[in-house]
């Protein structure tokens, strides 16, 4: 079978989206040929059997020229793929969803996030399947649904030995902006702050051109709850040194909303970091120690003192069972073998 991905970014550095390429080297495992279409293209290294093509972001291109190119890389290389797989952006599938059913070609959607819209279901509609990892995503509640692991290479996501975990660390690592929650992690460490606790956290993370009067707003607010000893704000990271950060800090927090199942949880939790989330897929699978409810301050800081005051052996041993259920659930190779599974099966 040949493949047409879809996807934004392609590179391996890249700070939110560096997974997809780990991503595009498992898949290209179980398919002939992948051609990848992406907005913007970086540094990669990708088998033989994956062909990269960029729409020209990078460039500084126009978006009519995004169009136009995406049109013209889709229909040229037409005949080197038999399926389409659209990663997040139901974008391209309500520009080309009519021209891929006449040419006979299955279309998918990776979509995972809690929010959506009629435009959300008129790109379903061309769907032979969507897929998504939380059953609180928009569009779990489509038929054609298939809830799929999250993805993580286990292989790159581990605990590294020579990396000393800080004691009492505390770790936020997203993408900077209004739906990660990270205000919700500053009153926490407010909370923790007024009781006497002995932490340190660091909250990595860029934002977008239109959340950085957000994130000015949060370091205000950190000087406003004299955290300025102990919580800073560091920029996004390479997708390549996220396990060396995870193994540096024991307790790494999630508060994006239930339906977007950040995959920085299993990525934490693969490098043996305890994780404290509120996500409600999450909660299915472990201990109430490791969840609060979403935008609960006084919870997550409870839960937080509960975890900063576990022993080096509880918090290693713990560690070693959470990295267990990242690679029984959610591994990148389970991932590889069922997107195989699900687009040669309709």
């Amino acid at each position: 079978m040949k493949l047409l991905f879809i996807t934004q970014v392609i590179d391996k550095n890249d700070t939110v989206l560096g997974f997809v390429h780990r991503w595009l080297v498992e898949f290209s495992k179980h398919f002939e040929h992948i051609t990848v279409i992406c907005l913007q293209m970086g540094k990669y290294d990708v088998p033989k059997n994956v062909s990269v093509f960029s729409l020209g972001k990078e460039a500084g291109v126009s978006r009519a020229t995004y169009v136009s190119n995406f049109y013209r890389i889709a229909f040229r290389e037409r005949k080197n793929y038999d399926a389409v797989l659209v990663h997040m952006n139901q974008e391209y599938i309500l520009l080309a969803g009519v021209i891929w059913k006449l040419l006979g070609k299955r279309v998918y959607m990776w979509r995972n996030h809690y929010s959506g819209s009629f435009l959300t279901d008129i790109a379903a509609s061309f769907c032979t399947k969507v897929f998504c990892t939380s059953r609180s995503s928009y569009t779990a509640k489509i038929k054609k649904t298939v809830v799929m692991p999250v993805g993580i290479d286990v292989e790159v996501y581990k605990s590294h030995s020579e990396i000393t975990r800080l004691p009492h660390s505390i770790l936020f690592l997203a993408r900077v902006a209004p739906s990660k929650r990270p205000h919700i992690l500053l009153e926490a460490l407010g909370e923790l702050h007024k009781r006497g606790l002995n932490f340190k956290a660091n909250l990595y993370g860029s934002p977008a051109p239109q959340d950085v009067a957000y994130l000015e707003g949060l370091k205000k607010r950190l000087l406003e709850l004299s955290l300025a000893d102990k919580a800073h704000f560091l920029p996004g990271l390479p997708y390549t040194e996220g396990p060396k950060v995870y193994s540096a800090h024991e307790i790494f927090v999630n508060l994006s909303p239930s339906g977007m199942y950040d995959k920085t949880i299993f990525e934490a939790a693969a490098c043996e970091t305890l994780v404290l989330a509120s996500s409600l897929d999450f909660a299915k699978l472990v201990n109430p120690r490791f969840t609060f409810p979403q935008d609960d301050i006084q919870a997550l800081s409870a839960k937080l003192e509960v975890l900063l005051s576990l022993s080096r052996e509880a918090r290693a041993r713990l560690g070693k069972e959470i990295r267990a259920l990242a690679i029984e659930k959610h591994s990148l190779k389970a991932l590889g073998h069922r997107i195989k599974e699900e687009l040669t099966t309709w």
